[in-house]
């Protein structure tokens, strides 16, 4: 089976959950705002400059999740979800889902952002598979670490070459869709990589290697940039 994978944060959405959440809390006040939203556009910088340290960012980010039982968390996803992600689906995110999901391929998201915050929105955008940087679970609570390997960079090659092998699948005819410098790994191991609004450095790549470069932001249809 043909497999259309697509990261997330400024793809498939038109912004990035992972920071929206951390503003969410803040606005919710189960973090200090201020210092909690400098922190947050600080790891962002560096994220979109290719200089992230993961795991200085996880235990940030994961941290607010180790402090609050299950139910509160998903009390506070569900709002989350209404006044924070609802905004940024974008229709053309869509209907690329449907096309490739009429075509018979498995859909898959692949994300640096952790499986609490992008559990619900896979499943809302009815995908097949979620590969998500997982939080450590203890007793039924958030540890604030991270379990395993941070869905990152190569780690988003090394946790779906796992996949595909825990699911005994090749990536055979294969699509990746990303915004981000940092997926190159993964979108140099596809057959098919597609730039969707890509930021400067993956533009570039993708211009001198002719690959597509698409935006899912214009109208109900992904048109080419």
């Amino acid at each position: 089976m043909s497999i259309a994978i697509f990261d997330l944060d400024n793809t498939l959405l038109g912004g990035d959950s992972d920071a929206l959440w951390g503003r969410f809390i803040s606005e919710q006040g189960i973090v200090d705002a201020e210092f909690y939203a400098k922190e947050n556009q600080r790891f962002y910088d560096e994220y979109q400059a290719g200089k992230l340290d993961i795991y200085e960012f996880l235990n940030f980010s994961l941290k607010p999740l180790s402090e609050h039982s299950l139910a509160t968390l998903n009390q506070l996803h569900q709002q989350f979800m209404q006044e924070k992600i609802a905004p940024i689906m974008l229709p053309a995110a869509k209907e690329l889902l449907k096309t490739h999901r009429e075509q018979g391929h498995l859909l898959m998201i692949i994300t640096a952002t952790n499986r609490f915050v992008t559990a619900p929105i896979a499943k809302l955008f009815d995908v097949d598979v979620l590969i998500a940087t997982d939080p450590e679970m203890i007793d039924n609570r958030y540890s604030g670490k991270v379990a395993g390997t941070p869905c990152f960079q190569g780690g988003k090659v090394e946790r779906l070459n796992q996949w595909l092998k825990d699911n005994d699948r090749t990536l055979g005819e294969s699509w990746f869709y990303s915004d981000s410098q940092n997926d190159l790994p993964l979108l140099e191991r596809v057959n098919h990589p597609v730039a969707v609004d890509p930021d400067p450095s993956l533009a570039e790549h993708a211009i001198q290697r002719g690959w597509p470069l698409i935006t899912l932001r214009q109208g109900g249809q992904s048109q080419p940039l």
